[in-house]
C-alpha cells in the first residue's frame, strides 16, 4: 500500500488519581497519537515518549519533532508494517517514535487484510490475566487502601513502585495484609549495586519479581545483583532489542523480562523479544505506559502470546482515566478480553478524542 500522509496529534489525558514512581509524578498523560492514511485505508499508533525524558532519553515533543523530519518522510513508494523498521533503521534510536509510526502502518494494513493485531502476533489465548500498577503514596495507609480497592475489582497482581525510604516497610504492610496476592516491586532504576543487601531484605515477602532495580545500562551490577538477591530480576528500561535481550539473558542479568513495544521500537521487535526469551525459559510480561485504549488494545493482544506466562501492566481503561478515547476496556474476572476486530479492533471516538485534543498536524508524504 501507499502511504498518504500522517497526522499527528497531541492530546492530553487527566489521571484520576496522581501516579508517583521515583522519577516523578504525574497528574495528566501528555502523548501523541498518529493517524496513518493511506491507500487503503487508515490505521491508528500511539507514541507512548512521556512528557520528559525521565523514563527514558525520549521525550514527546523529541518524538514529534523526528517524526516529522526523518520517519515520516522515509516512508515513501510501497509499505507495510514489516517493511517500517528496516526503511527507518539508518536512523539511530528515536525507538518510541519508530514504534508509534510502525504501530500505525501496520493497523493500516491489517484493517485492509481484514487480521487481528492478535492474529498478527500470534496470540494464543482470547483474554489476558490483568495486573495494576500502584504508585509510590503518601502513607501506609493510603496505600493499603489503595491495593485493597484493586484486590477488590479482581486484578490478578499488584505491583508497587518503590524507591529508597519507600521500600520495606510499604512491601511488609502489603504482604502482611494481603498474604495471597501475587505481588512484585518495581524500582524504575533507583537503586545502585551497594543497595544490594538492603534489596535482598525483601526475599522474605514472596515477591514474584524485583522489576529495574539498577540503571538500565549496568547489565553486569545486575547480574550481581542476581547472585546476593534471591527475588528474581526483572529487566525493563536495560531491554531495548531482542539483542539486548539475549545479552542480558547470557549475563545472567535477569530471569524476568518486561516488554514495553514502545521501548523496543515497536511491536514486531516485541514479538521477536518475545521468541528469544521463550527459547531461553525466560518468562515474559506486557508492561504498561498508561497507554489511551489504543495502546492498550495492541498490549493486550501482545500479552496473550504463549511466552507471557505472568499477568501483564494491562489494566482496564478506568484504572487511569474517568473517560477512554476508544469503547473501555473492562475488566472481567480479573482478565481483559484480546480484540478480534481487523487491526487493533478499536477505534477512537470522535467526541472523546477532540475533547482531550491540543493541536494536530499533517505531514504529507511524497
Amino acid at each position: 500500500m501507499k502511504l498518504n500522509g500522517v497526522e499527528i496529534r497531541w492530546i492530553e489525558m487527566p489521571l484520576k488519581s496522581p501516579f508517583r514512581t521515583s522519577f516523578g509524578t504525574q497528574t495528566v498523560r501528555q502523548l501523541l497519537l498518529l493517524r496513518a492514511v493511506t491507500d487503503e485505508g487508515e490505521g491508528w499508533g500511539e507514541c507512548v515518549a512521556m512528557a520528559d525524558p525521565v523514563y527514558s532519553t525520549e521525550y514527546m515533543e523529541g518524538c514529534a519533532d523526528v517524526l516529522r523530519r526523518f520517519l515520516i518522510p522515509a516512508l515513501t513508494g510501497p509499505i507495510d508494517g514489516i517493511s517500517v523498521a528496516p526503511r527507518l533503521a539508518r536512523f539511530r534510536g528515536h525507538r518510541m517514535a519508530k514504534a508509534a509510526l510502525e504501530m500505525a502502518v501496520l493497523d493500516a494494513e491489517l484493517r485492509a487484510r481484514g487480521v487481528s493485531f492478535g492474529r498478527e502476533l500470534g496470540a494464543v489465548r482470547d483474554r489476558v490475566p490483568c495486573g495494576v500498577s500502584v504508585g509510590i503514596m503518601n502513607s501506609i495507609p493510603e496505600l493499603l487502601d489503595a491495593v485493597g480497592g484493586y484486590v477488590d475489582e479482581g486484578y490478578a497482581r499488584i505491583k508497587l513502585k518503590i524507591e529508597p525510604g519507600w521500600d520495606l516497610e510499604p512491601v511488609r504492610a502489603v504482604r502482611e495484609r494481603f498474604a495471597d496476592v501475587l505481588l512484585q516491586v518495581d524500582a524504575n532504576t533507583a537503586y545502585t549495586l551497594g543497595d544490594a543487601r538492603h534489596l535482598a531484605k525483601l526475599d522474605p515477602f514472596d515477591l514474584l519479581l524485583i522489576e529495574q532495580p539498577l540503571d538500565e545500562e549496568e547489565l553486569l551490577a545486575h547480574a550481581e545483583l542476581a547472585k546476593v538477591v534471591r527475588t528474581p530480576i526483572c529487566l525493563d528500561e536495560s531491554i531495548t532489542s531482542a539483542s539486548s535481550a539475549a545479552d542480558a539473558i547470557k549475563l545472567g542479568a535477569c530471569q524476568i523480562v518486561n516488554i514495553k513495544p514502545g521501548r523496543v521500537g515497536g511491536y514486531l521487535e516485541a514479538r521477536r523479544i518475545h521468541d528469544v526469551c521463550a527459547a531461553h525459559g525466560i518468562a515474559v510480561w506486557c508492561g504498561g505506559m498508561l497507554e489511551t485504549g489504543i495502546g492498550r488494545a495492541a498490549n493486550v493482544a501482545l500479552a496473550a502470546l504463549p511466552g507471557c506466562t505472568l499477568p501483564g501492566d494491562t489494566s482496564a481503561s478506568d484504572r487511569y482515566y474517568q473517560m477512554d478515547i476508544t469503547e473501555p476496556f473492562v475488566l472481567d474476572d480479573g482478565h481483559l478480553t484480546v480484540p478480534t476486530g481487523p487491526g487493533l479492533g478499536v477505534t477512537p471516538l470522535p467526541d472523546a478524542l477532540d475533547a482531550v485534543t491540543v493541536k494536530t498536524e499533517w505531514i504529507p508524504v511524497a
